[in-house]
Formats: C-alpha cells, structure tokens, sequence
C-alpha cells in the first residue's frame, strides 16, 4: 500500500469507478463534493457491521474490516479534516466475491495539527488525465454508519470500505479507463485525488461504488 500526499485544496463534484491495479501519489483538488458526510455530532453512535475483506495495493496491507476500533474522544475546539490535511491511499489486497472487490480507502492526517473525522466520505472515480468524473458518485453502506466523530492525531489514519463492482457486470456499461478517485472527507469542501486505475461506465445511472464510514485504523 502506498500512502498518498494531500497537495492543493479544490472544490468540485464527487464521482465513482474504476478496475484493479496499485494505488499511486495523491493530490488535493477542488471541486463541490457530490457526496457528503454525515452529522459531526461527537454523539453519533451506531456501531458498523462487519463487511467483506478489502482488496488492492497500497504500502501497508489493511486487515479486513469487521468491527471498527475503538475512536478517540474528540478533542474540544478540533476541527474536522480537510483534504489538505490529509494524504490518500486505496488497499485492495483483502479480496472479493461475486464480481464485486473490496478496498479500504486509508485517510491519514499529514498536518501537525489533530482534526476530525466523522461519517461518509465522498467518492467518485475520474479520468480523461484532467479530474473529470466518470459515471455515478459512490453510494454510502447503511451497514457501515459512523460509530463517533474520530480524532486524527497527527500521523494517524483512518479507513473505510469501499466497495468495488466490476464494470463488465452491466451489459449497458460503455468502458472507460479511470485514473484513479476523487475523495472528499466528510463534511469538507476540498477534496483529494488518489491514483488507483480502475474500469468505469460512463453512464450515470450504473454504480459501481459502494462505500462505508471511516473508523479509526
């Protein structure tokens, strides 16, 4: 798994995608996020359930997500994370089934300063070498709701799962390559791209991503 850098802040809209090959270096764009996360509130607490291992390549493998760890109490006066602050990474290596692959999307604070995490990122894929979404944003996994707000200190990370399905599943997907994802965290309005090549349909209403709340790594 590699872990990706948080460069530029952008604002724009959230998209879904992609096929199976290693993550690359990730960068900040701006765009209005398509997708946006759920309540900040520190008292949020339904608790995830278990889903299917994660599949792909990043620096560090991810185990397969079952039930979340335990999330820090959210410091007083913490804001919540922006794309800035923020490096990306995709971890396919845990698998999949019934044409669909599991991923972990691994968030890890890269600023000096802790922040907070709390609920659905958004996630779309991207192509075309310029950012452009490809197809539907991801659908959010009521089976994976946040459990807290979590608070990143400064190296930690967090993951969620995203769901993969293969674009050769739906006979009326017109294949297009996508460069990788354009990831908003929850609540923000700058997002952050990460390479990670992948199979996508340009038609907007074939979804091929699914994805959870982040918990603590």
């Amino acid at each position: 798994m590699t872990v990706l850098t948080a460069t530029a802040a952008v604002i724009g809209l959230a998209g879904c995608g992609g096929s199976t090959t290693p993550a690359g270096t990730s960068s900040t764009v701006d765009s209005t996020p398509s997708s946006s996360a759920s309540s900040t509130s520190s008292h949020a607490s339904a608790s995830p359930s278990a889903s299917a291992s994660p599949s792909g390549p990043a620096s560090t493998a991810v185990p397969a997500s079952t039930a979340p760890a335990s999330t820090a109490a959210p410091v007083a006066g913490a804001a919540l994370c922006t794309a800035a602050m923020l490096a990306g990474s995709v971890d396919d290596s845990g698998g999949g089934a019934a044409g669909s692959i599991y991923m972990k999307l691994i968030l890890q604070n890269t600023s000096n300063t802790e922040c907070i995490l709390d609920g659905y990122p958004g996630v779309s894929l991207v192509g075309n070498g310029n950012g452009t979404q490809l197809g539907a944003a991801a659908d959010r996994d009521p089976g994976l709701p946040s459990s807290g707000p979590i608070t990143m200190e400064p190296g930690s990370s967090a993951a969620a799962v995203l769901r993969y399905t293969q674009a050769g599943n739906y006979q009326g997907c017109v294949q297009v390559p996508a460069d990788g994802l354009r990831v908003y965290p929850p609540s923000a309005t700058d997002a952050l791209y990460i390479a990670h090549p992948l199979t996508a349909c340009t038609d907007a209403g074939i979804v091929l991503l699914t994805i959870g709340s982040f918990q603590k790594s």
